[in-house]
């Protein structure tokens, strides 16, 4: 029983530390010095500002670096937004026993993401892409189903049906 705790422990601090990253790497990506600088121009302007260059429209984005993928730095954009989240599908379930189903997988994920879209849209430390929410939803979705064919690759090495 000592030994499932320790393992439990552990996949929850890695699951702690992996948000952390995820927020480092999505909302604090920039230096200090220029994070700084956003915030001190935080005005209803700058936070209007956000709603006028937010892409709402889904397939927008990634229509564009599909159509434009020889001159962006597309194929890094797509599959970054899909590997970063990939993680979040695979780990909800295995620290969490309430989140076996991939609905309730995908609602969690849903609303973590769509909180990082949120806050970037009125803090100007990025731009809210409705195709990044549609991007890290699928990444998670792909992780979730990563996780069940390792279950179930375990459960038939143990003998469980």
């Amino acid at each position: 029983m000592q030994k499932r705790i320790s393992v439990q422990f552990l996949l929850k601090l890695l699951f702690a530390v992996y948000i952390l990253f995820v927020i480092k790497v999505i909302i604090f990506k920039y230096p200090v010095e220029q994070l700084r600088a956003i915030a001190a121009t935080w005005q209803k302007g700058v936070i209007l500002e956000g709603l006028g260059t937010a892409n709402f429209m889904p397939f927008r984005t990634i229509k564009m670096y599909i159509d434009y993928a020889y001159k962006l730095n597309s194929v890094e954009n797509l599959a970054g937004n899909l590997l970063v989240f990939m993680p979040l599908g695979f780990m909800l379930p295995l620290v969490s026993e309430e989140l076996q189903r991939f609905s309730e997988v995908l609602i969690n994920v849903f609303t973590f993401v769509l909180g990082i879209e949120v806050f970037q849209l009125f803090s100007a430390f990025g731009a809210f892409d409705v195709d990044d929410i549609l991007l890290n939803c699928l990444g998670a979705a792909i992780g979730f189903g990563c996780y069940k064919a390792a279950v179930a690759v375990f459960n038939k090495k143990k003998g469980i049906v």
